[in-house]
């Protein structure tokens, strides 16, 4: 059994990554890889619980090392120590930090080193500044796991080798995601409405997610007629704007933010229709959930989502920004005729392209050529 830790630095309760991370341990043992979870993460005992709870509930070992921020260095010798005392053999980096602090750790604990790009979705502060960073680091890495096909040509226009970059998209654990409730039981369990659509999205709130153009779209609807309502999972930064946005609207009835879940599931099976509408992403976690719990998808033509998503097929695809098209397709996602046929397809494409076992194994077989190569 080979030894390898997963590296992740988180800022809060952590996004869609953690989808993957946590839930990586217990799939690739029987491929041979004997894997922990290491999180640098602050000294909060809220998010620490959060992290404890969610890797729990997905069988994952973790580790917390408290991160003070960047003059805290004592990060990286306690990292050093635990390759060291874990005779780690392979190291997986997740973020740009953790790609940074892979490379110092290696100077002081031989291992091979791989990274798994999630996407640079965030362009706000001083996430540019990271992000380049980030690139910096890339090229010294011996396998770069993209999850969607625009981060491999990033990572060609770093003229990084094509043998070092393999695309391997997310999966789902189709065990966990199948729909075991009836939509309107479902929102009588969550006390949403059930004489009304709901509309929901699943996202770290930040500008780049698309929230404040979802609110306004629910205006737009009410002006012709439709009362529909939009909830929210999640947590950020952005949370006092959109708060700003719906009193502007007079929407406190209709749109709801619901804060971190700590199970989603529940949500997915209430929605009437689940709305994507990023301008940046790599391939959403949350559209495989929705579309593995046969729930409607809109989402944007964004990074990986047309993989996903094939327009009269799987669901609606829209260009970012067009409002005509956003409140179109949401309408036909909740009142049309061909809904269930695209849920269906929804659900065999993630059955036959996207289970979480097919991923794994694709990334052991990675692992795996860093030895076959030696």
């Amino acid at each position: 059994m080979r030894k390898m830790m997963h590296l992740r630095v988180v800022s809060g309760t952590g996004g869609g990554p953690e989808k993957t991370i946590l839930n990586s341990p217990r799939f690739i043992r029987k491929h041979g890889y004997d894997a922990h979870v290491v999180y640098l993460c602050p000294p909060d005992p809220v998010i620490q619980e959060s992290l404890r709870t969610r890797a729990e509930k997905q069988q994952c070992p973790l580790t917390l090392i408290e991160d003070h921020g960047i003059r805290d260095f004592s990060v990286v010798s306690k990292l050093i120590q635990f390759c060291r005392r874990e005779k780690i053999e392979l190291f997986q980096a997740h973020d740009y930090k953790s790609n940074a602090m892979g490379l110092i750790a290696r100077r002081f604990h031989k291992m091979h080193m791989a990274t798994m790009l999630h996407g640079w979705t965030d362009t706000t502060g001083r996430m540019p500044l990271y992000i380049a960073i980030d690139k910096r680091c890339l090229p010294w890495y011996e396998k770069l796991i993209c999850v969607s096909e625009d981060l491999v040509e990033e990572c060609r226009k770093l003229r990084i080798p094509d043998r070092k970059i393999h695309l391997v998209h997310n999966g789902i654990d189709l065990a966990t995601f199948t729909r075991t409730t009836p939509r309107q039981e479902a929102k009588r369990e969550l006390g949403a409405p059930t004489d009304e659509p709901m509309i929901g999205m699943v996202c770290r709130l930040s500008p780049e997610k698309g929230i404040v153009e979802a609110i306004a779209m629910i205006s737009r609807l009410n002006a012709l007629g439709k009362r529909v309502h939009l909830w929210v999972a999640g947590d950020g930064p952005y949370r006092p704007e959109i708060e700003k946005e719906i009193a502007k609207h007079n929407l406190a009835s209709q749109v709801k933010l619901l804060g971190q879940l700590a199970d989603t599931r529940g949500f997915y099976q209430a929605m009437d229709a689940f709305l994507l509408n990023s301008i940046r992403e790599g391939l959403p976690n949350v559209v495989l959930e929705a579309m593995a719990l046969e729930v409607p998808v809109v989402a944007t033509r964004v990074a990986g989502v047309p993989r996903l998503i094939y327009p009269d097929k799987t669901g609606w695809l829209i260009e970012p920004g067009d409002q005509h098209a956003l409140d179109n397709s949401v309408l036909e996602s909740i009142y049309g005729s061909a809904i269930d046929d695209r849920v269906r397809q929804a659900r065999r494409l993630i059955e036959d392209e996207f289970s979480f076992t097919q991923r794994m194994q694709r990334v052991a077989d990675i692992y795996d050529s860093l030895w076959a190569r030696k």
